[in-house]
């Protein structure tokens, strides 16, 4: 894994449709190792084992001490405490999609520094660690899945009273087995009237928005836990979520970055095709958590891509564009400038022979590992206007790369790998063989970027000066045509400016004139 690695860092240096292509110099020189703040941000650490108040022995034990024997031996568990150890991210989403609230270090054990991520040190680095989840008795264990049951549970609920043991006050139950088993430290103060279920609000402070500009981080999930107890909740379009479950403890707060639009973001320890980040512990009510710029960085840029991204899957949803292929994985890198929409988990690159042999052997790892989207957060990691404007811009590519497929991709890549090499740049003079892929790509790509930054921002941010023209998209929408109309066109046989023109003149007869008048402003 540790070559793989620097495979992989290589090829993010030379990769496909780079915007702001990179120069020499933006990435110091490989090592055994890359840098913690490229691929995973803050590993949990953990203390003693301490006994779980959920498990069927322990609530039997808090229900017999307050004199309901009977209860006592009645109640059946409803839940497992089990853990699973799945082979790849294939499996691991097998039991994302089946709504398991997987957790890769065990729900039993203090956590004397909270993290992002924890691996058993008993599983190999470049291996999946073990995922911890509580799930229902009756639970259909996927085939195939390696998973162990580690205990019988009892976690009290609202149906609990129709489930026998009628009368009884699960709550008291509920906090009596926390002072049983040591843990009575971890109780939120007792208030009047029933526990609540967790509910609040995680945003972001977009400072180039007009007015506070405090937006919701959309789309997320959000976990409250305490022990094996977990309830969760996808955040809607501003930032707000509400559980079902209701806890007596204060739970631990984590945010999973796969959102609810498909795309998820970041990896912990290369296999996870998720981030997760810890928003410490809050009141059993819910949390509200804010996320600006004296945040965390890698908590900030996974929010403000996050909130790019889900705004983009909107726009193409308003406006006809042909959305990304389920399933986008991005990655973040902290230290690389360029970005790149690669869509190696979608199957591009992998035919092409970048790195001889050497890159044949580790197809399967690339499968399984690799990023479609790779952002770069070099010196912008609190700047939410350039991850926007990087993200959206990459996602333009994602939404031509579903118009295309991997064949076209390929030649594209080719080109700007072969322009890095020769030129220092990766869309090339223009002038090469297949040039007219990068002009395609690339003009498309800019348009969109721009046009959705002066939505967003109302501002105009300006074209830098390249051989590609994206000016001729803006004069296209002027003439009448919308991006979802553009977007239409990008075929296979859409492979330069002059093919573009026909196409768009051909699609739309109306605007012919107008179409051939705006690309003859920026002929060459």
């Amino acid at each position: 894994m540790k070559r793989f690695e620097k495979l992989l860092l290589a090829m993010l240096v030379l990769a496909s449709c780079s915007k702001e292509g990179p120069s020499s110099g933006e990435v110091g020189p490989v090592t055994g190792t890359v840098p913690a703040n490229m691929v995973y941000h803050g590993e949990i650490l953990l203390g003693k084992k301490l006994e779980n108040p959920y498990s069927l022995k322990n609530i039997k034990a808090s229900l017999a001490d307050l004199q309901l024997t009977r209860a006592s031996e009645s109640i059946l568990p409803n839940s497992l405490y089990v853990r699973f150890l799945p082979k790849d991210a294939d499996e691991y989403s097998i039991l994302s999609d089946q709504g398991v609230d997987l957790f890769d270090h065990p729900m039993d054990h203090e956590i004397l520094r909270d993290g992002d991520y924890w691996h058993d040190p008993s599983i190999p680095e470049d291996e999946m660690t073990w995922q911890y989840a509580c799930v229902p008795v009756g639970f259909e264990f996927p085939s195939g899945i390696r998973h162990e049951i580690l205990e019988e549970c009892l976690v009290p609920d609202d149906e609990m009273q129709t489930r026998g043991a009628a009368g009884v006050d699960w709550d008291e139950v509920e906090r009596h087995s926390y002072v049983l088993t040591g843990n009575e430290a971890m109780l939120s103060p007792r208030t009047r009237g029933s526990k609540s279920s967790p509910s609040g609000r995680i945003t972001i402070v977009d400072s180039d928005l007009k007015g506070s500009g405090v937006q919701g981080v959309a789309g997320v999930k959000v976990t409250a836990s305490t022990f094996v107890k977990v309830a969760s909740a996808f955040t809607d379009a501003d930032g707000e979520y509400s559980m079902t479950g209701k806890f007596s403890s204060k739970p631990q707060y984590k945010v999973c970055f796969k959102n609810q639009k498909g795309f998820s973001i970041g990896l912990n320890l290369i296999l996870v095709p998720a981030s997760v980040s810890s928003l410490g512990k809050g009141d059993p009510d819910g949390l509200d958590f804010k996320v600006d710029k004296s945040s965390d960085d890698a908590l900030f840029r996974r929010c403000a891509v996050n909130n790019a991204a889900y705004d983009y899957y909107g726009k193409c949803e308003s406006e006809g564009i042909a959305s990304p292929a389920s399933n986008i994985r991005f990655w973040i890198l902290g230290s690389l400038k360029a970005s790149c929409t690669m869509m190696m988990h979608h199957g591009a690159l992998i035919d092409i022979n970048l790195a001889g042999n050497y890159m044949n052997i580790y197809k399967a790892i690339i499968r399984v590992v690799s990023p479609d989207i790779t952002i770069g957060a070099k010196k912008i990691s609190d700047n939410y206007a350039a991850l926007y404007s990087n993200t959206v811009h990459e996602l333009a590519h994602a939404s031509h790369f579903q118009k295309v497929g991997t064949s076209y991709w390929g030649t594209l890549t080719k080109y700007v790998l072969e322009s890095f090499l020769i030129t220092g740049s990766c869309y090339g003079t223009g002038n090469g063989d297949d040039a007219g892929y990068c002009e395609v790509s690339e003009m498309w790509a800019y348009y969109v970027e721009h046009g959705m930054f002066k939505q967003r921002y109302g501002t105009d941010p300006g074209y830098q000066s390249f051989w590609f023209h994206p000016q001729i998209l803006d004069e296209v929408e002027a003439a009448g045509l919308s991006r979802g109309q553009i977007c239409s066109v990008l075929g296979r046989d859409v492979d330069d400016a002059a093919s573009l023109k026909s196409a768009l003149c051909a699609a739309y007869p109306d605007k012919k004139a107008k179409v051939t008048q705006a690309f003859k402003l920026y002929s060459k």
